[in-house]
């Protein structure tokens, strides 16, 4: 049993005009646009599909204090391409950002409401991601997260290191999810966290129950009575379980 991690969720003070950037900067569409959910998909990709983690942003005023724990890196082909994708995305309203990268290869930069995401310098692995090469998360014990998120969805393990590892499906399509090892301590919720759906002929509360004995743990963040169950996984990063599909 497995769950497939299908979506990225960004809280937006405004989320159908920040849906808006992030559609032009990924060069999606924009398949639903209501007040309570902004939905982006890439063409050609049916939802939910591996080769894409898809964008939704949803209503959040809670303020941004200091760095988000996660965030989305985007891949470029050449050098060419990442200092024109970097003025095209300023163009939309993106800004610069200094997380602490010094003289780094890649472009770090804001989207409107203060979301950090990097622009990285052409890698041969993000070569067939699409334009999100990786969502990445900060947290405590990148080994550990791999280890959880391994046995809690589809994917497998890249690539580990001692301060990084990373997984991407097993089918060998879309973007990777990373770990970054991080001291900074994790404060109020997450402004960008993950959605998992169970595979259509699953029961959610069974995946839910298989989850909470991987280290898993469910919340209460005021959702009141919905379809979805959140919890937070081992490093205390929010995410949710939604209905199959």
């Amino acid at each position: 049993m497995a769950t497939r991690l299908v979506q990225a969720v960004i809280k937006a003070q405004d989320n159908s005009a920040l849906g808006r950037f992030w559609a032009e900067a990924l060069g999606w569409k924009v398949t639903g646009d209501k007040p309570e959910e902004t939905n982006l998909e890439p063409e050609g990709v049916t939802y939910p599909d591996a080769s894409a983690v898809v964008v939704d942003l949803i209503p959040g005023v809670q303020p941004k204090t200091g760095k988000n724990r996660v965030h989305l890196d985007l891949a470029t082909t050449s050098l060419d391409h990442q200092a024109a994708l970097v003025a095209r995305l300023q163009g939309l309203g993106a800004t610069p950002a200094d997380v602490g990268q010094g003289d780094a290869p890649w472009t770090v930069l804001a989207d409107p409401e203060g979301n950090e995401f990097c622009v990285l310098e052409p890698r041969e692995i993000y070569s067939d991601t699409g334009p999100i090469a990786a969502v990445v998360v900060d947290c405590v014990d990148p080994h550990l997260m791999a280890r959880f998120w391994s046995e809690a969805t589809d994917w497998t393990l890249h690539e580990e290191t001692d301060d990084f590892t990373s997984l991407r499906s097993s089918k060998g399509v879309g973007p990777y999810l990373e770990f970054l090892r991080s001291s900074e301590p994790k404060t109020g919720l997450d402004r960008i966290h993950l959605d998992l759906r169970p595979y259509p002929d699953d029961d959610p509360a069974v995946e839910v129950a298989r989850l909470e004995t991987l280290g898993a743990s469910k919340l209460d963040i005021g959702q009141g009575d919905v379809y979805w169950t959140v919890m937070a996984d081992p490093d205390g990063n929010e995410f949710c379980v939604l209905t199959p599909l």
